[in-house]
C-alpha cells in the first residue's frame, strides 16, 4: 500500500479492489488506510507550512524594525529634517580600501586561527610522515586541539558520527522523509529526525532563533568517481565546480591527508562563503570539517559538519550558519557515470531577507540539495563536452578545429566565473543603492583593475538590479539567449539584426551553448561572446564584447587567457511559488503549475582606462539608465509591462 501511495495517493475503486484481494483485506480497510495516510501526510505538511509562516512573520517584524531604525537615523533628532543619505556613491578609492580591508581581515583571521592553535614548539602538519598514518593523525590532531577546544580523539568521533548520520539521511524513507503531494519535493519530518538522532531542538536551547533547512536530491552525473571525489577534496576544484554558489572557499588546514590517490580517510577544516547571484540576499559564511571515506568498492561518502567552538574561536559572527551532517554518497555506475545522493542540512540564524527572495530562501531551495545537484550535473556535462573529440558538426558550427573549440569554451567559462564573482553579496564588494528615474532598485559597486590580464585595466563599474517577472524561467531564458531577438532588448545593438557566426554545444539541452555573435549594422565593430547555461534550478545568459582580432586567434586554437572580457548578463531563477495563475509559459500543460521568475540583470562598464581615476556620478547615472531601458524592453517584448 505504501508503494502504491507514493505513485497514487488517491487510488480509484479498481485499484483498491485489486489491492484488497492481494492483501486479503476488506475494500473498506484499504480505503480507510489511504484516507488516514493522506491525513497524516497533510498534518506533517501543515506543520512544515506553519513553521514557514511563523518565519515569514518574524522576518516581517525584523523588516519593520529595520525600516523604523532607518527612518529614525535619517532624521535629525533636534529639528526632524532629513539628513544626507549614505546611499550616495562612494569614491573609487574608498570602495577599493574597503575591499582591501575585507581581504586583510580574512587573512588576519586565518593567521590568528593558525597561531592560536599551534603552541610554541608544536610539530607542524608538514613534518608528519606521509607513510605513517597514525603518526600523521597524532601530530595533526595535537596541532588542532587549541582551535577546537576539544580532546583530539573527540574530533574523529564527531566526524564519524556525522558520517553515520549522513548515511541514514541519504537512504531513509518515510517517516523520516515525506514526499509533498503538491510539489513532489521531499520534506524532512523534523519530529522524527530529533527522535532518530537524539539532537537538541534549536528552538528550545535559549540561543538566538534558528531556522532549519533540510533537503535531499538524487541524480546521475557524467564523471568518473575518482575525479568527482578529488573535486570535493581540492578546494580550488570545488569552488570552480560551483561558481554560482561559492564566492569564497579555503582549506584552513588538513587534519589528516588520507590514504591513496582518492584520499580515503582525509579530514580537513574548510571555510566557504555561499552566495546567490544577487546583492539582495546576504551571503552565508560557514566553517566545517569535511571527511572523505570509502564505504565499499563502489561507494564513497563526503560529509561536512560544523563542530562546536570552531567558529567562536575564529570569528564569533560565523555562528550565524552551521552545517549539520551534510554531503553526498557517490556510487560508481561504470561507463563514466556516478549516482549521487545529496543531503543538505543547515541551521541558520534568522536574518532579514528581501521580500522578493523570501520564499525561495525560506523554503530551502536557494541553498538546498536540488541547487547543488543541478549545478554539479551541469558542470560535469560541460566537462564531458569540453573533452570530447568526436563532436558532431551540428554541435560545433563556425569553428573548424578541436583546439579552437576548446579555446573558446575555456574563455566562455572564465567569463561566466567572472560574472558570478561580480554580482553577489560577497564581502569582496561594497554595494550602494541608487534609484533610477523609473523606480528600479539598482545597486552599484566599483573596483580598480591594476594588473589582471583577464579583464580591462582601469576603473570598472558594476550595476545590478533584481526584479520579479510574471514569465516562466524557460520563456525568459529562451528569449534572452536568442540572437534573433537580441535587438528587442539590447540597447547596444541599436536595433540592428544580430547574427550567430559560431555555435558550440556544451550540454545535451540546446540551451547550453556558447555562441559568437555579430551586429550586422556595425562596421568594424565588436563581436559578442555569449555563454548560456540552464539546469533544473537556474539559468544564466552571460555575454561580453570581444576584440575581433583577438577572437579570431582564439577560434584557430590560440591561448585565450590574455583576452580581456568584461561580462554582463542575466541570472534567472524560479520565484519559489509552485503554483501561480496568469503567468506566461511556452508549455500549455504547465500553465497552472509554473511560477514566475526572479531576474537579475547586471551590466559592467569600464568608466576610465586609468586605475587612479575617480568614479563619476555621470557613469553611475549612465549605467542605471542602461538597466532601466533594458528592463523596459524585456517587459515590452514579453508583454508584462505592468509587472
Amino acid at each position: 500500500m505504501e508503494a502504491l501511495f507514493k505513485e497514487s495517493p488517491h487510488p480509484d475503486e479498481k485499484q483498491r479492489q485489486h489491492l484488497s484481494k492481494q492483501l486479503g483485506l476488506a475494500p473498506r480497510q484499504v480505503k480507510f488506510w489511504f484516507q488516514n495516510r493522506r491525513t497524516q501526510i497533510k498534518a506533517i505538511q501543515e506543520r512544515h507550512e506553519n513553521s514557514l509562516l511563523k518565519a515569514e512573520m518574524e522576518k516581517l517584524r525584523d523588516d519593520n524594525k529595520v525600516m523604523r531604525e532607518t527612518i529614525n537615523k535619517a532624521c535629525c533628532p533636534n529639528c526632524g529634517t532629513a539628513t544626507t543619505s549614505r546611499d550616495a556613491a562612494l569614491t573609487t578609492e574608498e570602495q577599493q580600501l574597503r575591499i582591501e580591508n575585507a581581504k586583510l581581515k580574512a587573512e588576519v583571521e586565518k593567521l590568528r586561527a593558525a597561531v592560536g592553535k599551534s603552541p610554541p614548539g608544536a610539530t607542524s602538519t608538514s613534518s608528519c610522515s606521509a607513510g605513517n598514518h597514525d603518526q600523521e593523525n597524532r601530530c595533526s590532531l595535537d596541532f588542532y586541539t587549541g582551535i577546537f577546544g576539544l580532546e583530539k580523539s573527540r574530533i574523529m568521533e564527531l566526524v564519524n558520527q556525522g558520517m553515520e548520520e549522513l548515511k541514514k539521511m541519504a537512504t531513509a524513507s518515510a517517516p523520516l522523509w515525506v514526499r509533498s503531494v503538491e510539489t513532489g519535493r521531499e520534506i524532512l519530518n523534523y519530529d522524527e529526525y530529533i527522535k532518530e538522532f537524539s539532537v537538541e531542538n534549536p528552538s528550545n536551547n535559549g540561543k538566538p532563533k534558528r531556522s532549519i533547512e533540510a533537503s535531499r536530491d538524487t541524480g546521475v552525473v557524467f564523471v568518473d568517481l575518482p575525479k568527482l571525489v578529488q573535486s570535493f577534496m581540492d578546494v580550488n576544484q570545488w569552488k570552480a565546480m560551483f561558481p554560482c554558489l561559492i564566492s569564497k572557499a579555503a582549506t584552513v588546514d588538513v587534519i589528516c591527508s588520507g590514504d591513496g590517490p582518492n584520499r580515503d580517510g582525509a579530514v580537513q577544516l574548510m571555510f566557504a562563503e555561499l552566495q546567490m547571484l544577487t546583492p539582495l540576499v546576504p551571503t552565508r559564511e560557514v566553517y566545517f570539517v569535511r571527511y572523505c571515506k570509502q564505504l565499499s568498492a563502489e561507494q564513497w561518502a563526503i560529509v561536512d559538519v560544523s563542530i562546536d567552538k570552531v567558529e567562536e574561536n575564529i570569528d564569533a559572527s560565523l555562528v550565524k550558519c552551521r552545517k549539520r551532517p551534510s554531503g553526498c554518497i557517490i556510487e560508481d555506475k561504470s561507463n563514466g557515470h556516478c549516482k549521487v545522493i545529496w543531503v543538505e542540512h543547515l541551521e541558520c540564524q534568522k536574518t532579514a531577507v528581501h521580500t522578493m527572495y523570501r520564499t525561495i530562501v525560506s523554503s530551502g531551495l536557494a541553498f538546498g540539495a536540488r541547487h547543488w545537484m543541478a549545478t554539479l550535473q551541469l558542470q560535469c556535462e560541460r566537462l564531458v563536452f569540453f573533452m570530447a573529440t568526436n563532436v558532431p558538426t551540428k554541435d560545433s558550427t563556425g569553428v573548424a578545429t578541436l583546439a579552437g573549440r576548446k579555446s573558446i569554451l575555456k574563455l566562455a567559462q572564465r567569463m561566466t566565473w567572472s560574472f558570478c564573482r561580480a554580482i553577489g553579496a560577497s564581502s569582496y564588494h561594497t554595494w550602494n543603492k541608487v534609484s533610477s528615474k523609473t523606480g528600479e532598485d539598482i545597486r552599484v559597486s566599483s573596483r580598480k583593475n591594476l594588473n589582471e590580464p583577464g579583464e580591462p585595466l582601469g576603473v570598472i563599474l558594476c550595476a545590478v538590479s533584481s526584479v520579479w517577472l510574471p514569465a516562466s524561467p524557460n520563456v525568459l531564458f529562451d528569449f534572452l539567449r536568442d540572437e534573433v531577438r537580441r535587438n528587442e532588448w539590447d540597447i547596444m545593438s541599436n536595433g540592428g539584426p544580430v547574427q550567430s557566426i559560431a555555435n558550440l554545444a556544451k550540454g545535451q539541452d540546446r540551451g547550453n551553448a556558447v555562441t559568437i555573435q555579430t551586429v550586422k549594422s556595425k562596421e568594424n565593430g565588436m563581436w559578442i561572446l555569449q555563454d548560456s547555461c540552464t539546469n533544473s534550478y537556474e539559468s544564466m545568459v552571460v555575454y561580453a564584447p570581444v576584440d575581433i582580432t583577438g577572437m579570431q586567434s582564439v577560434i584557430t586554437g590560440c591561448d585565450s587567457s590574455n583576452i580581456a572580457v568584461l561580462p554582463s548578463g542575466f541570472s534567472i531563477l524560479p520565484d519559489g511559488l509552485e503554483s501561480r495563475p496568469l503567468v506566461i509559459t511556452s508549455r500549455q500543460e504547465e500553465k497552472s503549475t509554473e511560477g514566475g521568475s526572479l531576474l537579475t540583470i547586471a551590466f559592467q562598464i569600464l568608466t576610465n582606462n586609468s586605475p587612479t581615476a575617480r568614479l563619476s556620478m555621470e557613469s553611475v547615472e549612465s549605467v542605471s539608465t542602461l538597466i532601466s531601458c533594458t528592463l523596459r524592453n524585456i517587459k515590452t517584448s514579453l508583454q508584462c509591462e505592468d509587472a
